[in-house]
């Protein structure tokens, strides 16, 4: 099966291990085992014998029910038989996709946005049809493009929200409108919910799964929780047929998700409001930062973030993305993300979710290079 090269992740195996600056990671500051048990209160001890003496077999093939009803909670009106675990929100998508769409269907995907909403359908054959996100629309979709492309029989929507790389929100009535226009069509409707939860302001986010009897939330682990290595994450939907299709397909690929992964998951969603409440004080934190030296910075242009972890800024010098990033990186070590990898051309996606001092130093650096372009 031919499927395009992933750019943003060939570009971060590329270069992220030997960054002196990481300002291109997406995740909320990661943390260790040893952080997360001083953030909730637990007793490690009593956590890590707890694990000793059970035997490392398949476990829970369907999620363990502590960790699935962990889920539950970040949800309104979802019980644990609408969670199915996944090696991550990577693996929820393409499992999405894997069931449900066949050749020649139509998907109607937003972009910019994480690649595998529109690689993926396109290389399995889909009719895809792209909804492009313009600045001017403060990168959110227009309602009546996609009234347009989503005709009776499309199979499936999909969006992301938080955008991912612009930071952009779609609020509830927004949403209750693109569900209005996925069930005038028939069609699933796919969000990707990554960033959900990491808002500038203490309103309620809420989810897809919830809105839309057709909906299909995806989320993981990774970036809100900040415990990427667990390489956990999920689909959550109450449409029974499309659970039976990820269960049945589940089984050619995928089996279950380890059982040490999901006891160190269900230990932080019990402990939800506490992480929750550490990301977010750092991605407000650190949006503070960023949008200090945006006004410093006079050949720079945004549309500021609503929530996530991420921001697209432009540039009008006359120099292409993968260029401007490749010397950043090798002047400065500071390493950004080119807005080539989601075809925004001369602009670069910053993630802002990284230690503070991290990312003064690194947009310290990226003032230094741009001072070299004058």
């Amino acid at each position: 099966m031919h499927i395009r090269p992933f750019a943003v992740e060939e570009w971060m195996n590329a270069y992220e291990t030997g960054a002196r600056y990481n300002i291109a990671e997406t995740c909320v500051d990661s943390v260790s085992p040893d952080e997360l048990f001083a953030l909730t209160g637990e007793d490690p001890g009593a956590f890590w014998r707890s694990l000793g003496c059970r035997r490392l077999t398949y476990g829970d093939i369907e999620g363990s029910p502590a960790f699935r009803e962990g889920v539950c909670r970040l949800y309104r009106t979802l019980s644990p038989e609408h969670v199915l675990t996944t090696h991550g929100a990577a693996g929820a998508n393409h499992h999405v996709f894997y069931s449900l769409v066949e050749p020649g269907e139509r998907v109607i995907s937003i972009a910019p946005s994480y690649q595998q909403l529109t690689s993926i359908p396109e290389a399995y054959g889909a009719d895809l049809r792209i909804l492009r996100l313009r600045p001017e629309n403060g990168y959110l979709p227009d309602l009546d493009e996609l009234r347009a492309l989503a005709v009776p029989g499309t199979k499936l929507i999909c969006i992301n929200n938080p955008n991912n790389p612009t930071g952009a929100l779609m609020d509830e009535a927004m949403l209750r409108e693109i569900v209005d226009v996925a069930r005038s069509a028939g069609a699933y409707l796919l969000c990707d919910e990554v960033y959900r939860h990491l808002t500038q302001t203490d309103d309620y986010s809420p989810s897809i799964a919830d809105l839309y009897e057709k909906g299909i939330s995806v989320s993981s682990m990774s970036k809100v929780f900040s415990l990427a290595g667990l390489r956990l994450g999920w689909i959550a939907t109450k449409d029974g047929d499309a659970m039976r299709a990820f269960l049945s397909h589940r089984d050619y690929n995928h089996i279950s998700c380890g059982m040490m992964d999901e006891a160190l998951a269900a230990l932080a969603l019990r402990h939800a409001d506490a992480v929750l409440a550490r990301s977010r004080g750092i991605v407000r934190e650190n949006l503070g930062i960023l949008t200090r030296w945006m006004e410093t910075e006079p050949h720079l242009s945004w549309v500021r973030p609503q929530a996530g972890t991420t921001a697209l800024i432009r540039w009008d010098y006359p120099l292409e993305s993968y260029d401007f990033c490749r010397q950043l990186y090798d002047q400065t070590g500071a390493f950004v993300t080119p807005g080539d990898c989601f075809d925004e051309p001369r602009s670069m996606r910053v993630g802002y979710a990284c230690d503070a001092q991290v990312l003064r130093d690194g947009l310290a650096a990226v003032s230094g290079f741009l001072r070299t372009l004058e």
